[in-house]
């Protein structure tokens, strides 16, 4: 990737400057974060989509993030290199991490909105020699042209706005994710939803139909339906390190339970899988469940 510029600043006191942008889904805003000295938030029509720290790539700051993240490090043992396809890429969050915690990586990053991987690539550049490839297009679109058994982990963070577009929801789209995944791969998904939990049990009944392990990972107040929230979807054909998941969550700032097994196929109930012709997108989070101002 050719050099770029930084982000712009404010001369006279030396502190970066917001940027607004339109793209192709809305409008793009970056905004520094006072307490960090390169971190940076990016939205969408007012909606977080990613932050970074451009000094420090392992801080993640989302919950969400953190919990892909802890499933990243017990995937393979520490520090191996992997193949990796993100599906979204917003800020290049995840991407960042990998190539500072498993250098060597080879990352491909498909991102359906080109300007805003524009605005990515000029204000908060990914370093030469990192191994991130990134390509403007549609996820399923990308998924359904690429090689089987050439990623050991498939990360999935598309949201059209605030939602899971539908054509990524379906037996359909799992069934290319499947193939695309080596044999001992795992398969991530941040998904986000309220009781009664309807799109995520779905989800859920969707993926148990090609993989042998599943996993949720979410806090305790969303999965007993006080509120709307993020749940991160594990899918594998082998034993996923749940219990070092449950260390690892526990720890966090805001814990989160680690569900699988029976009391993951009682919280499926009669949930049945999404068929193409039957998809739609995840719920409309409610107001402010995700805004700033």
């Amino acid at each position: 990737m050719p050099p770029v510029e930084s982000p712009r600043h404010n001369e006279e006191v030396n502190e970066p400057i917001p940027v607004t942008r339109p793209v192709d889904y809305g409008t793009a805003k970056l905004m520094p974060d006072v307490d960090r000295k390169r971190a940076w938030l990016l939205t969408v029509d007012g909606a977080p989509q990613s932050y970074v720290d451009l000094d420090e790539p392992t801080y993640l700051e989302f919950e969400y993030a953190r919990r892909l993240g802890h499933v990243l490090d017990t995937v393979a043992e520490a520090g191996r290199a992997l193949d990796v396809l993100h599906l979204g890429g917003g800020a290049l969050t995840l991407p960042r991490y990998l190539a500072a915690t498993r250098p060597g990586s080879r990352q491909d990053v498909v991102e359906a909105d080109r300007g805003l991987l524009e605005l990515v690539v000029e204000h908060l550049p990914v370093a030469d020699g990192d191994g991130v490839r990134l390509h403007a297009g549609d996820a399923r679109a990308w998924l359904e042209a690429a090689p089987g058994d050439s990623a050991d982990v498939l990360v999935a963070d598309v949201f059209g706005g605030s939602r899971v577009p539908a054509h990524l929801t379906s037996v359909g789209y799992a069934r290319h994710a499947e193939r695309v995944l080596r044999g001992s791969g795992v398969y991530l998904a941040n998904l986000a939803d309220a009781a009664p939990f309807a799109f995520l049990r779905s989800q859920l009944a969707t993926y148990a139909t090609l993989f042998e392990e599943l996993v949720l990972i979410a806090e305790p107040g969303v999965l007993r339906g006080r509120r709307f929230g993020n749940a991160v979807l594990v899918a594998a054909h082998r034993p996923v390190d749940t219990a070092a998941l449950a260390r690892l969550t526990a720890s966090d700032a805001f814990p989160a339970r680690v569900e699988h097994g029976p009391a993951l196929r009682e919280f499926i109930g009669g949930a049945r899988p999404v068929r193409d012709e039957d998809a739609v997108p995840s719920p409309e989070p409610p107001d402010g469940a995700f805004s700033i101002g």
